[in-house]
């Protein structure tokens, strides 16, 4: 047994930067407190030189007892570069130390992830100027669009760019689709949809139908402009196919953006990037004298070619550009019999830090998003501490999640151990706090054989995999897993079911709509003495049960036919074969 003071830490204040991922997990798991949604939780007396006994047992009051340190006010919202960073990861290091991990960066415990800070001036009186129809038109930042620049420049001028709709924005060679066949697009300007083809069920032929493919994330719309040569690229947002609500892209892109520096990630970056209301992409395609219902329909059949509107774009982007570090904190159980081979937990410990402009609770206290995913994995590491694996077992937690997945991204770049002797990935984001369920839900449900393994886990305990709820909203591409995944290495995103057993799928559904409703990425977002940690219990044992399954075996899970990470691992894992 271990015993740790929970106390604030002295520590000293990073240079501030912070950044939203605007959609990442909009539909996460839901938070079920066990009164009524609508009733203030009691307060919480501050957590400072507070005790618990730790056990090396995975039990729900360890739980909660790290997901209350994690989600203070204290901790400030644990935003990246701040005091709130400092005492986040001290913490995380005291944990894994008194668990008896190991340090799992080459002998660190900290992973040094350089970051480059994007913060637009003026956003108050910013638009974007369209010359159209003989006049022009104004797009208020907020309100109708919202912008940037991805290039970290200080001052970018987009000047009378033409305007083309290239309609889902995608060239895939392997599913004969070109939005952009016939035309060149550089030193324009694209409006894009969200999603890719064949979302809508029209025509269940096109990609994976209904399925969202890396295709329809907005990243790949940005990289795909840019890499065409565009000047600019605004994707119209609808909160259907988004599965997330105006006002997530409005904060999203009014705070300040992290991105990894160019010396990190070379690959093109758009001049102008940002989104459109639907209502303004409406009156933008109606003053050029198009339909935009229309067109739309028109670009989810095959054969479709990009539209130049007769308008022009113009907007003046001013920023200030710093420079700045955040942390990874990576602890390691060493593999007994085969160390050189290992399994990889990841959670991120970031959230959205504080907001002195709001009225009343002004901090974003990340309970579920990702205090939960923490505290699981410190219950699992502690688990794992006393149990010898025969692999090695990586504990990554990752910093910059809701800035684009920047720390995970940033550990495939630099693995402490090679990715073709990454067995696989278990990525635990938003648990949810609720009752017993059912099932555990899978995202990205068909993509590996990591979801038939948890199935044997769960059937010990008469539950089941179900499938994502929306596989429209691409949820498999919106946490740290996806990084791993894109590199090849097999990755587990999955979350709490939505069959619970009391109440049925009623109220989970009910418990979801809440979540994204009511906590998602609000200052709500905060821990409730009423919760019931039954089945949040129930899926921490299960990912630990999972990755003591792989950590115990000569298995080497693989991605399933169809699956476009496929090819990846088998070049990979070949590569890595001839090295030895």
């Amino acid at each position: 047994m271990r015993r740790l003071a929970l106390a604030c830490l002295t520590a000293l204040t990073l240079a501030a930067c912070q950044s939203h991922d605007e959609d990442k997990t909009a539909a996460a798991p839901p938070a079920a407190p066990a009164g009524p949604s609508t009733a203030p939780p009691p307060p919480l007396p501050a957590v400072a030189n507070e005790h618990h006994d730790f056990t090396p047992d995975i039990t729900g009051a360890d739980f909660a007892a790290h997901l209350r340190v994690i989600s203070s006010d204290e901790y400030d919202g644990r935003k990246p570069g701040t005091l709130g960073e400092r005492l986040t990861t001290n913490y995380i290091i005291e944990q894994f130390k008194q668990a008896g991990l190991e340090p799992g960066n080459k002998g660190e415990w900290i992973q040094t992830v350089p970051s480059v800070s994007t913060a637009l001036n003026g956003k108050d009186s910013l638009a974007l100027d369209v010359a159209e129809g003989g006049a022009d038109e104004r797009f208020a930042f907020g309100s109708d669009m919202v912008a940037g620049t991805l290039q970290a420049k200080a001052d970018v001028d987009l000047k009378d760019s033409d305007i083309v709709f290239v309609g889902y924005g995608v060239d895939a060679p392997e599913a004969q689709w070109n939005d952009f066949d016939g035309l060149d697009v550089k030193g324009k300007t694209l409006v894009i949809l969200v999603n890719d083809p064949g979302w809508d069920g029209n025509d269940a032929s096109l990609f994976k139908g209904r399925e969202m493919t890396y295709y329809g994330r907005w990243t790949y719309k940005y990289e795909e402009a840019a890499r065409k040569g565009a000047a600019a690229a605004f994707i119209v947002h609808q909160t259907e196919p988004a599965g997330y609500g105006w006002n997530v892209v409005r904060s999203g892109w009014t705070t300040p953006r992290l991105d990894l520096p160019e010396s990190e990630d070379p690959a093109p970056r758009l001049p102008v990037a940002g989104w459109l209301t639907r209502d303004a992409a409406v009156r933008l395609f109606a003053k050029a004298g198009k339909n935009f219902d229309d067109l739309a329909k028109q670009a989810g059949v095959r054969g479709f070619k990009p539209v130049p509107l007769d308008a022009k774009a113009s907007i003046h982007l001013q920023s200030t550009i710093t420079h700045s570090l955040s942390n990874n904190v990576i602890g390691m159980v060493k593999g007994s019999d085969k160390p050189d081979e290992a399994v990889v937990y990841t959670a991120h410990w970031d959230h959205l830090g504080h907001d002195p402009a709001l009225k009343g609770h002004q901090i974003y206290n990340g309970a579920i998003d990702n205090g939960t995913g923490i505290a699981a994995m410190l219950e699992i590491a502690g688990k794992f501490a006393h149990e010898k694996p025969e692999r090695s077992v990586i504990f990554a937690a990752v910093t910059m999640e809701e800035s684009g997945l920047l720390g995970s991204k940033y550990y495939v770049a630099h693995p402490p151990f090679p990715l073709a002797k990454t067995v696989a990935e278990i990525n635990m984001d938003a648990l949810p706090i609720g009752g017993a369920t059912h099932d555990m839900a899978v995202e990205g449900h068909g993509q590996n054989d990591l979801e038939d393994m948890l199935a044997e886990v769960l059937k010990a305990d008469n539950r089941v995999v179900s499938g994502d709820t929306a596989p429209e909203k691409g949820y498999y591409f919106r946490s740290d897993h996806f990084n791993f995944a894109q590199a090849g290495v097999p990755a587990l995103a999955a979350g709490g079911g939505i069959d619970m057993v009391v109440g049925g799928k009623a109220a989970g559904m009910a418990a979801e709509e809440d979540y994204g409703k009511n906590r998602y990425h609000q200052p709500t977002d905060v821990y409730d003495m009423r919760w019931n940690f039954d089945g949040v219990m129930q899926n921490v044992k299960a990912f630990y049960a999972l990755g003591d399954k792989l950590a115990s075996s000569d298995v080497w899970p693989a991605w399933k036919e169809g699956s476009e990470f496929k090819a990846v691992r088998e070049k990979s894992l070949a590569e890595g074969a001839r090295k030895k």
